[in-house]
């Protein structure tokens, strides 16, 4: 591995051709193989654009969308092959684009390390012949949200569950050419875990290699457990536990109970070797019973982490304290144009962000929190609908058609139809309600968004490619840290930051990625209790205290870090630790009410 980040996935289409970009210069990155339309007209994009053999695969295919993500996928793998030699053949010709791509590499790299050995003599040659010998490809990971997993019908009747969403993405992956990591994220689906062990690549082979590996995210480490334990029992080890902050990440917002990124990744510090003893018992019986190749030792497994990190020091203080594999930088990404798909308004606006514009909203079908940007044009079409007494989407994709609150096909809840459903509900028992109360119920039916156009769209426009159907605009999904950065960034600028051999934050304080979080999960429990004080009850009590008692115990473990544990950090020392006192006092003055 030439690189200890990646870039994961963000959004449907920030990252759809990320790999394409970036993967020549050996970097990690995510591709969501959740949209299986926007999969197809990309793979007739570039099709088109290098000249390559295309026969579309229409939607009316029982299995179109499995085809169509296969069919894009390797057309990406095939794509990024060829780049790459192209810029293996560069290096060897070109000494500016050389110095360039070894100005990126990490510290500690290997080629870097071997290159500082060579002679000016000859230096062109030699130094593209190490970096032939030890570059690679960066990887074309995919990502698949287990919760979007739809049943689909023909005819009014119910298709077999392999060809529900999720289950066929994951098919579309299994088929392709790649030998990459399957990233499941938003957690687990018995089914759809279940069935990754029906396909050989997901097993080891007679060497114990695997061809296809996969990667859970997750929150903390008793959702990494019993996953993984659910996994291995199907025969199918975890290669990856990708752990990202609850709140301070882009797109949705899975909050845990209070437990902070650094106590969670103390915990997976710790048990590591008990998390892969563990799940290499269950998973040696499994294998047998399925008659595979029984690996003697566990396999390999990568501890990564994701979430807010901003700074060089940030991200060496994560793999060197907490022995992690790699970090995952996200939103700052969406300002560099060569390694994300987004138009060129939507990047000014993520570039002019402040701190008060990157919000936590409920504009996400899912019911989830959802990390959004003030101003996006979707904001606009959104509202002007509802101006126009028109709420809603008209629902092209369906892909979060989950609901099946008016019918077992499902409705997804920012559709038209969904919404005017629930106003005309509303509007029959609008006696029951203040003015006040009844504005505020019918924002909460029409402030959903659709994700599936919205987060699809900054491709298309970015690509000048036609897009039909009703105007939807652009759905943004930054992480807060992105306030701090606040221009365009070219990729080699993007790396070397990372790297701290420059700095590419805006001028002014940012806070500690971990002081960061703290505030956020502060003010979640605060926003939680407020909007929650009617319809009380044991349930809600019973986490807000958990909730409590886990945010004073993180905050008192920081105290110990900071105050002596690490050698990280000395210049932010005594402003973290007088930060961490004013939370310690504010969090234990917060009230739990009472159930009455």
């Amino acid at each position: 591995m030439t690189h200890n980040f990646h870039i994961p996935v963000m959004g449907l289409a920030y990252t759809i051709d990320t790999p394409l970009r970036v993967a020549s210069k050996g970097i990690d990155s995510v591709v969501s193989i959740v949209d299986d339309d926007l999969a197809e007209k990309m793979r007739a994009f570039f099709c088109k654009k290098h000249q390559l053999p295309y026969t579309s695969i229409s939607a009316k295919s029982i299995d179109h969308r499995a085809k169509r993500i296969t069919a894009y996928l390797n057309v990406l793998d095939r794509l990024v092959k060829e780049k790459f030699q192209n810029f293996l053949d560069e290096l060897s010709a070109n000494k500016k684009e050389l110095d360039q791509f070894i100005g990126m590499l990490p510290p500690k790299s290997v080629i870097l390390e071997k290159i500082k050995e060579l002679s000016p003599e000859n230096f062109l040659q030699h130094a593209s012949l190490i970096i032939k010998e030890h570059l690679s490809p960066g990887a074309i990971d995919v990502n698949i949200m287990t919760k979007v997993d739809k049943t689909n019908f023909r005819n009014k009747v119910a298709l077999d569950t392999i060809y529900n969403d999720a289950h066929a993405s994951l098919r579309g992956f299994a088929q392709s050419n790649l030998k990459s990591t399957l990233i499941l994220s938003a957690g687990m689906n018995p089914s759809l875990y279940s069935y990754i062990g029906t396909f050989s690549d997901f097993l080891p082979d007679a060497d114990g290699q695997l061809k296809k590996k996969v990667s859970l995210k997750v929150s903390d480490f008793r959702s990494a457990m019993i996953q993984g334990n659910f996994l291995a029992k199907k025969g199918v080890w975890v290669s990856e536990y990708r752990i990202e902050s609850g709140l301070n990440c882009g797109g949705h917002a899975f909050a845990t109970d209070g437990l902070l990124l650094g106590p969670i990744l103390e915990e997976f510090k710790t048990r590591r070797t008990e998390l892969e003893e563990s799940i290499h018992g269950v998973l040696i019986k499994a294998l047998k019973d399925k008659g595979c190749y029984v690996p003697d030792q566990p396999l390999k497994t990568k501890i990564t982490v994701q979430g807010g990190v901003g700074t060089s020091e940030e991200h060496n203080f994560l793999l060197d304290h907490y022995s992690t594999d790699a970090v995952g930088w996200g939103s700052p990404f969406l300002l560099v144009p060569e390694a994300t798909a987004i138009d060129q308004q939507t990047r000014q606006l993520l570039a002019s962000a402040k701190e008060e514009d990157l919000y936590r909203s409920e504009l996400s079908p899912l019911g989830v929190p959802f990390n959004t940007l003030r101003g996006a044009s979707n904001d606009f079409y959104k509202q002007m609908r509802i101006d126009k007494q028109r709420p809603g989407s008209s629902c092209p994709k369906k892909y979060l058609a989950l609901s099946k609150e008016f019918g077992e096909e499902g409705i997804c809840t920012a559709s038209r139809k969904y919404q005017e459903l629930k106003i005309n509900e509303l509007e029959e028992s609008k006696s029951d309600y203040t003015n006040k109360s009844l504005q505020a119920k019918r924002d909460s039916i029409t402030v959903k968004s659709c994700l599936c156009v919205g987060l699809a769209n900054p491709a298309y426009m970015e690509k000048e490619m036609e897009i039909k159907g009703e105007k939807q605009g652009v759905v943004i999904c930054p992480g807060p840290n992105l306030a701090y950065f606040d221009k365009e960034i070219s990729l080699s600028e993007m790396v070397r930051h990372i790297y701290g051999y420059t700095n590419v934050l805006k001028k002014g304080i940012r806070p500690h990625m971990f002081i960061k979080e703290l505030q956020l999960y502060v003010d979640f429990l605060v926003d939680d209790i407020q909007n929650n004080l009617e319809g009380i009850n044991r349930v809600k009590v019973k986490r807000w205290k958990l909730f409590k008692r886990n945010l004073m115990e993180g905050i008192s473990y920081y105290e110990n870090l900071f105050g002596a544990e690490t050698t990280f950090f000395k210049d932010q020392k005594e402003t973290v630790l007088e930060i961490l006192s004013s939370y310690k006092s504010n969090v234990n003055d917060i009230i739990i009410p009472n159930v009455n």
